[in-house]
Parts: C-alpha cells; structure tokens; sequence
C-alpha cells in the first residue's frame, strides 16, 4: 500500500542547526540547569535564550524590518513565478527575514535573468547552480 504513496514536494526544514562555542563555566553552568531540572537539555536552555533576547528586542526589530523593507517568514519562488516576472518585463529585489527557498526546477539562467538582488537574514535554499550564478547579486 505504501508504494502508492508518493511524496509531491519535499518538506522543508522548519529549523536550520548552527553550532556555538561555549566557555567550559557557561557550559556547566547550563548543564546545572538542566541537571536541575530547569530545562530538558542544552538546546532547550539555548533556545530560550535566544527567544528571551529576540523578545526583548522585539520593538528595534520590527522597526528595522518595517525600515528595510524585509519579507517576513517563509518566501518561496517558484519557476512559474521567475518566468511571471520575465514574462513581465520586470527583475526582483528579493529582502526576507526568515527562509528564501528557490524551486530546484528553477534554471540557473532564469535567475540571472530575473533576481537582480538577494538578501536574506535567515537561510537561503536554492540549488547550488543557482546560489553560483547570483552570487556577487547576494549580500
């Protein structure tokens, strides 16, 4: 029955991993907090972190994200979408806050031809031909 089951797109990552280098006291001190019960482990306890600090900025973020003129959350470009905007005469700037993804059936050519900028605060999936031919248009 599962042979019938076919998957139509990838799902993408919801998180991407990055890794951090930790003085040996911060480290124990997050390790007695998570011996302690405070939080369930590591990440648990650098997660909340972050969200404490990306909270407390709340307000200069949104500012800046207004100011910039960023696309917030999860962007994501189609083929049928660059070939819309070349049909059209017209080149993105792209700016987002979270995820850009490029559809792999997106030829690196249509992009040159169609993305004139490229900035992304968060991560970028593309295929790697595409990332080659835009990158000096990355920033």
């Amino acid at each position: 029955m599962t042979s019938n089951v076919h998957e139509l797109r990838p799902k993408a990552a919801d998180s991407e991993k990055i890794t951090i280098n930790l003085g040996y006291v911060d480290l124990g001190h997050i390790d007695l907090l998570v011996q302690e019960g405070f939080y369930s482990n590591r990440t648990d306890f650098i997660r909340t972190a972050i969200r404490n600090q990306l909270d407390r900025h709340n307000e200069a973020v949104r500012k800046s994200v207004a100011r910039h003129q960023l696309e917030l959350g999860l962007r994501h470009y189609t083929r049928e979408d660059l070939e819309a905007v070349q049909a059209a005469g017209e080149v993105l700037h792209i700016q987002v806050l979270g995820l850009a993804s490029i559809a792999s059936d997106v030829t690196p050519e249509l992009a040159r031809q169609t993305i004139a900028s490229l900035h992304v605060l968060g991560a970028l999936h593309a295929p790697p031909a595409v990332k080659e031919v835009l990158k000096e248009r990355i920033r």
